[in-house]
Protein backbone atom coordinates (compact mmCIF):
# COMPACT_ATOMS: atom_id res chain seq x y z
CA UNK A 1 0.00 0.00 0.00
CA UNK A 2 1.43 3.35 -1.05
CA UNK A 3 1.05 6.55 0.94
CA UNK A 4 -0.50 9.50 -0.89
CA UNK A 5 0.27 13.05 0.13
CA UNK A 6 0.57 16.62 -1.15
CA UNK A 7 4.08 18.08 -0.88
CA UNK A 8 2.68 21.64 -0.87
CA UNK A 9 -0.85 21.28 0.55
CA UNK A 10 -1.13 25.02 1.28
CA UNK A 11 -1.83 25.63 -2.42
CA UNK A 12 -5.09 23.69 -2.10
CA UNK A 13 -6.60 26.72 -0.36
CA UNK A 14 -6.66 28.34 -3.81
CA UNK A 15 -9.57 26.01 -4.62
CA UNK A 16 -11.68 28.32 -2.44
CA UNK A 17 -11.48 30.86 -5.30
CA UNK A 18 -13.58 28.63 -7.56
CA UNK A 19 -16.97 29.55 -6.01
CA UNK A 20 -16.01 33.23 -6.40
CA UNK A 21 -15.22 32.71 -10.08
CA UNK A 22 -18.56 30.96 -10.58
CA UNK A 23 -20.38 33.85 -8.88
CA UNK A 24 -18.58 36.40 -11.08
CA UNK A 25 -19.49 34.44 -14.20
CA UNK A 26 -23.17 34.29 -13.19
CA UNK A 27 -23.19 38.06 -12.53
CA UNK A 28 -21.56 38.70 -15.89
CA UNK A 29 -24.14 36.57 -17.71
CA UNK A 30 -26.90 38.44 -15.89
CA UNK A 31 -25.36 41.78 -16.91
CA UNK A 32 -25.20 40.70 -20.57
CA UNK A 33 -28.82 39.57 -20.48
CA UNK A 34 -29.90 42.92 -19.04
CA UNK A 35 -27.93 44.70 -21.76
CA UNK A 36 -29.78 42.69 -24.43
CA UNK A 37 -33.11 43.64 -22.92
CA UNK A 38 -32.33 47.29 -23.54
CA UNK A 39 -32.31 46.58 -27.30
CA UNK A 40 -35.83 45.17 -27.20
CA UNK A 41 -37.46 41.75 -27.00
CA UNK A 42 -34.80 39.16 -26.20
CA UNK A 43 -36.21 36.52 -28.56
CA UNK A 44 -36.21 39.04 -31.41
CA UNK A 45 -32.64 40.09 -30.62
CA UNK A 46 -31.56 36.42 -30.70
CA UNK A 47 -33.02 36.06 -34.20
CA UNK A 48 -31.08 39.13 -35.30
CA UNK A 49 -27.89 37.54 -33.93
CA UNK A 50 -28.10 33.88 -35.10
CA UNK A 51 -24.47 33.26 -34.17
CA UNK A 52 -25.31 33.79 -30.48
CA UNK A 53 -24.87 30.62 -28.40
CA UNK A 54 -25.88 29.89 -24.81
CA UNK A 55 -24.06 26.59 -24.47
CA UNK A 56 -20.65 27.49 -25.88
CA UNK A 57 -19.68 30.23 -23.36
CA UNK A 58 -20.87 28.03 -20.48
CA UNK A 59 -18.91 25.07 -21.85
CA UNK A 60 -15.77 27.18 -22.26
CA UNK A 61 -16.14 28.45 -18.70
CA UNK A 62 -16.50 24.89 -17.35
CA UNK A 63 -13.31 23.87 -19.17
CA UNK A 64 -11.49 26.88 -17.68
CA UNK A 65 -12.70 26.01 -14.16
CA UNK A 66 -11.52 22.41 -14.50
CA UNK A 67 -8.19 23.62 -15.91
CA UNK A 68 -7.70 25.98 -12.95
CA UNK A 69 -8.58 23.17 -10.52
CA UNK A 70 -6.09 20.79 -12.12
CA UNK A 71 -3.42 23.50 -12.12
CA UNK A 72 -3.92 24.13 -8.39
CA UNK A 73 -3.66 20.40 -7.65
CA UNK A 74 -0.51 20.34 -9.79
CA UNK A 75 0.99 23.19 -7.71
CA UNK A 76 0.20 21.22 -4.52
CA UNK A 77 2.43 18.43 -5.91
CA UNK A 78 0.54 15.16 -5.38
CA UNK A 79 2.95 12.37 -4.48
CA UNK A 80 2.95 8.64 -3.78
CA UNK A 81 5.36 7.08 -1.31
CA UNK A 82 7.53 4.79 -3.39
CA UNK A 83 10.00 3.36 -0.88
CA UNK A 84 9.12 1.95 2.55
CA UNK A 85 12.10 1.59 4.88
CA UNK A 86 12.84 0.61 8.45
CA UNK A 87 14.01 3.69 10.32
CA UNK A 88 15.49 4.13 13.78
CA UNK A 89 15.07 7.28 15.80
CA UNK A 90 15.40 8.54 19.34
CA UNK A 91 12.07 9.17 21.04
CA UNK A 92 9.45 8.07 23.51
CA UNK A 93 6.32 5.97 23.26
CA UNK A 94 3.07 7.56 24.38
CA UNK A 95 -0.34 5.94 24.59
CA UNK A 96 -3.33 8.25 24.92
CA UNK A 97 -6.30 6.68 26.69
CA UNK A 98 -9.44 8.64 25.78
CA UNK A 99 -12.69 8.26 27.70
CA UNK A 100 -15.61 7.88 25.26
CA UNK A 101 -18.35 7.20 27.80
CA UNK A 102 -21.62 9.14 27.54
CA UNK A 103 -20.54 11.46 30.36
CA UNK A 104 -17.88 12.87 28.00
CA UNK A 105 -20.69 14.46 25.99
CA UNK A 106 -21.30 16.95 28.83
CA UNK A 107 -20.94 20.53 27.63
CA UNK A 108 -19.22 22.18 30.57
CA UNK A 109 -16.16 22.13 28.27
CA UNK A 110 -17.11 23.49 24.85
CA UNK A 111 -18.24 22.12 22.45
CA UNK A 112 -18.26 19.08 24.76
CA UNK A 113 -15.67 17.18 26.77
CA UNK A 114 -14.98 14.54 24.12
CA UNK A 115 -14.72 16.87 21.11
CA UNK A 116 -12.45 19.24 23.01
CA UNK A 117 -10.16 16.35 23.96
CA UNK A 118 -10.06 15.16 20.34
CA UNK A 119 -9.11 18.65 19.17
CA UNK A 120 -6.25 18.78 21.67
CA UNK A 121 -4.98 15.34 20.61
CA UNK A 122 -5.15 16.34 16.95
CA UNK A 123 -3.05 19.45 17.57
CA UNK A 124 -0.53 17.41 19.56
CA UNK A 125 -0.16 14.86 16.75
CA UNK A 126 0.65 17.70 14.34
CA UNK A 127 3.67 18.66 16.46
CA UNK A 128 5.13 15.15 16.81
CA UNK A 129 8.30 14.15 15.03
CA UNK A 130 10.28 11.20 16.39
CA UNK A 131 7.93 9.85 19.05
CA UNK A 132 5.55 6.93 18.69
CA UNK A 133 1.91 7.42 19.63
CA UNK A 134 -0.96 5.03 20.24
CA UNK A 135 -4.61 5.60 21.05
CA UNK A 136 -6.94 3.64 23.31
CA UNK A 137 -10.63 4.39 23.77
CA UNK A 138 -12.49 3.20 26.83
CA UNK A 139 -15.89 3.25 28.48
CA UNK A 140 -17.12 0.07 30.20
CA UNK A 141 -14.10 -1.64 28.66
CA UNK A 142 -10.99 -0.55 26.76
CA UNK A 143 -10.22 -0.99 23.06
CA UNK A 144 -7.18 -0.26 20.90
CA UNK A 145 -8.03 2.38 18.33
CA UNK A 146 -4.51 2.98 16.98
CA UNK A 147 -1.49 0.74 17.81
CA UNK A 148 1.72 2.62 18.64
CA UNK A 149 2.93 4.16 15.40
CA UNK A 150 4.73 7.05 13.76
CA UNK A 151 2.03 7.25 11.08
CA UNK A 152 0.62 10.53 12.32
CA UNK A 153 -1.62 11.02 9.28
CA UNK A 154 -3.52 7.80 9.98
CA UNK A 155 -3.70 8.70 13.67
CA UNK A 156 -5.51 11.94 12.87
CA UNK A 157 -7.81 10.16 10.44
CA UNK A 158 -8.89 7.52 12.99
CA UNK A 159 -9.23 10.18 15.67
CA UNK A 160 -11.98 12.00 13.80
CA UNK A 161 -14.23 8.92 13.85
CA UNK A 162 -14.20 8.46 17.63
CA UNK A 163 -17.58 8.70 19.41
CA UNK A 164 -19.42 6.99 22.31
CA UNK A 165 -21.28 4.86 19.75
CA UNK A 166 -18.13 2.92 18.90
CA UNK A 167 -18.02 1.05 22.21
CA UNK A 168 -20.65 -1.61 23.01
CA UNK A 169 -20.45 -1.27 26.78
CA UNK A 170 -20.92 2.01 28.60
CA UNK A 171 -19.31 2.90 31.92
CA UNK A 172 -15.83 4.17 32.82
CA UNK A 173 -13.17 1.51 33.30
CA UNK A 174 -9.95 3.49 33.77
CA UNK A 175 -8.18 0.44 35.16
CA UNK A 176 -8.91 -1.53 31.98
CA UNK A 177 -7.49 1.33 29.92
CA UNK A 178 -4.27 1.29 31.93
CA UNK A 179 -4.03 -2.50 31.66
CA UNK A 180 -4.50 -2.41 27.87
CA UNK A 181 -2.04 0.44 27.60
CA UNK A 182 0.62 -1.54 29.45
CA UNK A 183 0.22 -4.37 26.94
CA UNK A 184 0.21 -2.05 23.90
CA UNK A 185 3.76 -0.74 24.02
CA UNK A 186 6.47 -2.11 21.76
CA UNK A 187 8.25 -5.15 23.27
CA UNK A 188 11.37 -4.44 25.30
CA UNK A 189 12.39 -2.62 28.43
CA UNK A 190 13.06 1.06 28.88
CA UNK A 191 11.89 4.09 30.78
CA UNK A 192 10.55 5.98 27.78
CA UNK A 193 6.93 4.90 28.01
CA UNK A 194 3.98 6.93 29.24
CA UNK A 195 0.20 6.66 29.33
CA UNK A 196 -1.94 9.80 29.30
CA UNK A 197 -5.54 9.35 30.45
CA UNK A 198 -8.09 11.94 29.33
CA UNK A 199 -11.32 11.49 31.27
CA UNK A 200 -13.84 13.09 33.60
CA UNK A 201 -12.77 10.56 36.22
CA UNK A 202 -16.16 9.03 36.96
CA UNK A 203 -14.76 5.52 37.39
CA UNK A 204 -17.40 2.86 38.04
CA UNK A 205 -15.79 -0.42 37.02
CA UNK A 206 -12.42 -1.29 38.61
CA UNK A 207 -9.42 -0.19 40.69
CA UNK A 208 -7.34 2.16 38.50
CA UNK A 209 -4.98 3.17 41.33
CA UNK A 210 -3.78 -0.42 41.74
CA UNK A 211 -3.24 -0.67 37.98
CA UNK A 212 -1.30 2.61 37.99
CA UNK A 213 1.02 1.22 40.68
CA UNK A 214 1.49 -1.92 38.59
CA UNK A 215 2.39 0.17 35.55
CA UNK A 216 4.83 2.29 37.56
CA UNK A 217 6.58 -0.89 38.73
CA UNK A 218 7.23 -1.65 35.05
CA UNK A 219 8.67 1.82 34.43
CA UNK A 220 5.56 3.22 32.75
CA UNK A 221 4.57 6.75 33.79
CA UNK A 222 0.85 7.52 34.13
CA UNK A 223 -0.41 11.08 33.61
CA UNK A 224 -4.04 12.13 33.97
CA UNK A 225 -6.06 15.01 32.55
CA UNK A 226 -9.39 15.84 34.18
CA UNK A 227 -11.99 17.11 31.72
CA UNK A 228 -15.11 18.71 33.17
CA UNK A 229 -16.28 20.82 36.10
CA UNK A 230 -16.46 19.85 39.76
CA UNK A 231 -19.96 21.35 39.96
CA UNK A 232 -21.18 19.14 37.13
CA UNK A 233 -23.79 19.67 34.43
CA UNK A 234 -26.85 17.74 33.22
CA UNK A 235 -25.93 15.16 30.62
CA UNK A 236 -27.58 15.71 27.24
CA UNK A 237 -27.79 12.55 25.11
CA UNK A 238 -29.42 11.69 21.78
CA UNK A 239 -32.19 9.11 21.63
CA UNK A 240 -34.30 8.26 18.57
CA UNK A 241 -33.07 11.37 16.81
CA UNK A 242 -33.97 13.65 19.72
CA UNK A 243 -31.79 15.12 22.45
CA UNK A 244 -32.85 14.92 26.08
CA UNK A 245 -31.23 14.93 29.51
CA UNK A 246 -30.14 11.52 30.79
CA UNK A 247 -32.29 10.21 33.67
CA UNK A 248 -31.44 7.71 36.38
CA UNK A 249 -33.78 4.76 37.21
CA UNK A 250 -35.71 7.05 39.60
CA UNK A 251 -36.34 9.61 36.87
CA UNK A 252 -33.88 12.19 38.20
CA UNK A 253 -31.63 14.12 35.81
CA UNK A 254 -28.09 12.75 35.87
CA UNK A 255 -25.44 15.32 36.79
CA UNK A 256 -21.98 14.50 35.43
CA UNK A 257 -19.16 15.80 37.64
CA UNK A 258 -15.40 15.74 37.37
CA UNK A 259 -13.86 13.40 39.94
CA UNK A 260 -10.47 15.00 40.53
CA UNK A 261 -9.57 12.94 43.58
CA UNK A 262 -9.35 9.62 41.73
CA UNK A 263 -7.34 11.18 38.90
CA UNK A 264 -4.87 12.74 41.33
CA UNK A 265 -4.46 9.36 43.06
CA UNK A 266 -3.82 7.64 39.73
CA UNK A 267 -1.19 10.23 38.76
CA UNK A 268 0.58 9.91 42.12
CA UNK A 269 0.54 6.10 41.93
CA UNK A 270 1.85 6.24 38.37
CA UNK A 271 4.66 8.72 39.13
CA UNK A 272 2.99 11.18 36.80
CA UNK A 273 1.21 14.50 36.83
CA UNK A 274 -2.42 15.56 37.04
CA UNK A 275 -3.74 18.54 35.04
CA UNK A 276 -7.25 19.92 35.06
CA UNK A 277 -8.58 20.97 31.67
CA UNK A 278 -10.56 24.13 30.95
CA UNK A 279 -12.13 25.74 27.90
CA UNK A 280 -8.94 27.52 26.88
CA UNK A 281 -6.44 24.75 27.60
CA UNK A 282 -6.90 21.00 27.86
CA UNK A 283 -3.43 20.60 29.38
CA UNK A 284 -2.09 18.02 26.94
CA UNK A 285 0.84 20.23 25.92
CA UNK A 286 1.83 20.63 29.57
CA UNK A 287 1.73 16.87 30.08
CA UNK A 288 3.72 16.26 26.91
CA UNK A 289 6.43 18.66 28.08
CA UNK A 290 6.80 16.37 31.10
CA UNK A 291 6.95 13.30 28.86
CA UNK A 292 9.73 14.82 26.76
CA UNK A 293 11.90 14.87 29.89
CA UNK A 294 11.97 11.07 29.85
CA UNK A 295 15.13 9.40 28.67
CA UNK A 296 14.87 8.82 24.92
CA UNK A 297 15.21 5.32 23.56
CA UNK A 298 15.88 3.99 20.09
CA UNK A 299 12.57 3.36 18.34
CA UNK A 300 12.12 1.33 15.19
CA UNK A 301 9.41 2.01 12.70
CA UNK A 302 8.52 1.97 9.03
CA UNK A 303 8.10 5.10 6.99
CA UNK A 304 8.20 6.25 3.38
CA UNK A 305 11.57 7.82 2.62
CA UNK A 306 11.07 8.50 -1.09
CA UNK A 307 8.11 10.03 -2.90
CA UNK A 308 7.39 10.17 -6.62
CA UNK A 309 5.64 13.23 -8.02
CA UNK A 310 2.39 12.67 -9.88
CA UNK A 311 1.73 16.25 -10.98
CA UNK A 312 2.52 15.37 -14.62
CA UNK A 313 -0.89 13.71 -15.03
CA UNK A 314 -2.69 16.84 -13.86
CA UNK A 315 -0.45 19.10 -15.96
CA UNK A 316 -1.18 17.06 -19.09
CA UNK A 317 -4.94 17.05 -18.45
CA UNK A 318 -4.94 20.81 -17.80
CA UNK A 319 -3.05 21.50 -21.04
CA UNK A 320 -5.41 19.29 -23.05
CA UNK A 321 -8.50 21.02 -21.64
CA UNK A 322 -6.95 24.42 -22.31
CA UNK A 323 -6.41 23.48 -25.96
CA UNK A 324 -9.99 22.22 -26.26
CA UNK A 325 -11.32 25.42 -24.66
CA UNK A 326 -9.28 27.52 -27.12
CA UNK A 327 -10.68 25.57 -30.09
CA UNK A 328 -14.31 26.03 -29.00
CA UNK A 329 -15.61 29.25 -30.53
CA UNK A 330 -17.78 31.50 -28.41
CA UNK A 331 -20.28 31.96 -31.25
CA UNK A 332 -21.85 29.62 -33.77
CA UNK A 333 -20.18 29.34 -37.16
CA UNK A 334 -22.75 30.08 -39.90
CA UNK A 335 -21.09 27.79 -42.41
CA UNK A 336 -20.72 24.89 -39.98
CA UNK A 337 -24.25 25.36 -38.64
CA UNK A 338 -25.66 24.65 -42.14
CA UNK A 339 -23.66 21.46 -42.36
CA UNK A 340 -25.86 18.40 -41.89
CA UNK A 341 -23.61 15.37 -42.07
CA UNK A 342 -26.23 12.85 -40.96
CA UNK A 343 -29.22 14.44 -42.67
CA UNK A 344 -30.75 12.10 -45.31
CA UNK A 345 -32.32 13.80 -48.29
CA UNK A 346 -35.37 12.08 -49.73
Amino acid sequence: MQLFRFANPEYLYLLLLLPLLILLWILNEYRKRQAMKRFGNIELVKKLIPELSKIRPALKFIFILITISLSIIMLARPQFGSKLEEVKRQGVEVILALDVSNSMLAEDIQPNRLERAKQAISRLVETLDNDKIGLIVFAGDAYTQIPVTTDYISAKMFLSAISPDMVPKQGTAIGSAIDLGMRSFSPGTGKSKAIVILTDGENHEDDPVAKAKEAAAEGIVIHTIGIGSAEGVPLLVASNGKKDYLKDPDGNTVISKLDENILKEIAVAGNGKYVRANNSNIGLDEIYNEIKKLKKQELEGKMYTEYSDQFQIFAGAALLLLIIEFMIMGRKNRRLSNLRIFKIRI
